[in-house]
């Protein structure tokens, strides 16, 4: 296929393409450009390249409204309290809060925490993981277990 015929199906059938795609996906315009990027790439040419561009698109917009759904479903399990605690209560605590409070936390703080309340670490076991001082590991737990403290207006186990 040449150049020419190549734009010129661009520029006659991309709208109508994308158009077809979006009843499948979020991102119609990457299954179209996907199809022509096939197109172009084939060795010979398909002989009725306007279903084949519309066969390939669909078939990509509807993988990629798969791919979309199972990544959202993804985050939205990892979104729910049962990724940090498989109980509704732990040690006193409301566990929707308590996650909340872990994740408001700066990244570094909640790992250290995390490490060492639930995961059993020293605090050299947590300054090896996180490449910092055991002074740095100890501050940053020290640190978080404050900002639990006062975020969950309880005590939090040392």
């Amino acid at each position: 296929m040449t150049a020419k015929q190549t734009s010129d199906l661009i520029a006659n059938h991309a709208a109508a393409l994308t158009l077809f795609a979006r009843q499948w996906c979020d991102s119609p315009e990457d299954a179209v450009q996907d199809a022509f990027c096939k197109l172009v790439r084939l060795r010979t040419p398909p002989t009725d390249p306007i279903a084949w561009l519309f066969k390939v698109v669909r078939t990509t917009a509807i993988d990629l409204g798969r791919s979309t759904r199972r990544r959202l479903n993804r985050e939205a399990a990892t979104a729910r309290p049962e990724r940090w605690f498989a109980e509704a209560e732990v040690d006193g605590l409301d566990a929707e809060a308590a996650v909340t409070a872990l994740e408001s936390l700066p990244a570094e703080q909640r790992e250290a925490i995390v490490g060492r309340l639930w995961g059993g670490m020293t605090l050299e076991q947590l300054a090896d993981v996180a490449g910092c001082s055991i002074t740095t590991a100890h501050r940053r737990f020290e640190a978080g277990i404050q900002s639990l403290r006062e975020r969950l207006g309880v005590m939090c186990p040392k």
